[in-house]
């Protein structure tokens, strides 16, 4: 590469991330979150209105096909802006995804995923959405085999969707998963400079407090790596039982309940809270749930801490 070429490229380089934190920098006068009249909450009658009236993620997943995604993803956020709400996103196709366990699925291959991501990009292109970016693939970096490249993966899809416009938030776990030090390092491999920051408690139920503890040493872990300005977003849709389920309890916990409401305050580093994980979606067949992403009225119960007794899924 020439002088020349090189100078362009820097320049190039400055002006992409000059533009990003433009952006960002108008993210304190983004409206309430878009709670979606489509959920599987809101399909389920006026008994669940609790949870239907929130703001959730739309999961757009591998099971979209490519050359139908971009249009799923234009739908979803067209609607958000005509109702002036903000559209929040769950990207999750990851080759390898949830390394073959009850939500394993994702993409064949890095050339697909990558094929899929752009038109995900392509649908949301021009609009301020929020995007947690394929939950539990950093924590379970290198778990299994299929993986791929995705450090790199993850780097050129956030790279790519905040170009598009989205406020990226790598997703990082949780705080009883992977130590913050160790998951600074994943973050800056997969490209969180060019992100808005990374999410935390992804569809599971680690208290507010913790998570919030925990992100905020990933954010000093970070800028002791050179990586500055990260800020973060707590999934809060199943943590407000008092005490926690075990953190070995991950998969439709009993004792689980329906955490604060999402709200985005842009305070310092935290960006606030989400409900990423729908309450009454199920994480598996397990403790009395179907399988993963399938509604089910006695999980819905009792994170309501409702007697469950009568309910079915």
């Amino acid at each position: 590469m020439t002088r020349v070429s090189r100078t362009l490229a820097a320049l190039l380089a400055v002006l992409v991330v000059a533009t990003a934190s433009q952006g960002y920098a108008a993210a304190r006068r983004l409206p309430p979150g878009y709670a979606d009249p489509s959920t599987t909450a809101a399909t389920a009658g006026p008994a669940y209105t609790a949870l239907a009236k929130r703001p959730t993620a739309r999961w757009v997943t591998s099971s979209i096909p490519t050359g139908q995604v971009r249009r799923a993803v234009a739908g979803y956020v067209d609607a958000a802006a005509a109702a002036h709400r903000t559209p929040e996103l769950a990207i999750y196709a990851i080759p390898a995804r949830d390394c073959g366990d009850y939500s394993a699925g994702g993409l064949t291959n890095g050339p697909a995923y990558r094929a899929w991501i752009r038109q995900v990009a392509a649908g949301l292109a021009g609009t301020r959405t929020l995007v947690v970016l394929e939950p539990d693939a950093l924590p379970q970096l290198g778990a299994c085999r299929g993986q791929g490249h995705r450090a790199r993966l993850l780097r050129w899809a956030t790279k790519r969707l905040a170009r598009a416009g989205g406020w990226v938030y790598l997703d990082a776990g949780h705080s009883t998963w992977v130590s913050p030090r160790v998951m600074a390092t994943r973050l800056k491999r997969a490209g969180v400079a060019r992100a808005r920051g990374f999410s935390t408690n992804v569809s599971n139920f680690r208290p507010t407090g913790a998570e919030k503890r925990y992100a905020r040493r990933i954010v000093r872990a970070l800028r002791g790596l050179g990586v500055h300005g990260v800020h973060y977003v707590v999934d809060t849709s199943r943590n407000g039982a008092h005490p926690a389920p075990a953190g070995s309890d991950w998969c439709n916990p009993v004792q689980a309940r329906v955490g604060a409401a999402p709200r985005l305050v842009f305070r310092g580093a935290f960006d606030g809270r989400l409900w990423v994980k729908h309450p009454g979606e199920s994480d598996g067949p397990c403790h009395g749930g179907p399988a993963a992403g399938a509604w089910c009225a006695l999980l819905a119960d009792r994170l309501l801490g409702r007697d469950p007794t009568e309910s079915h899924c």
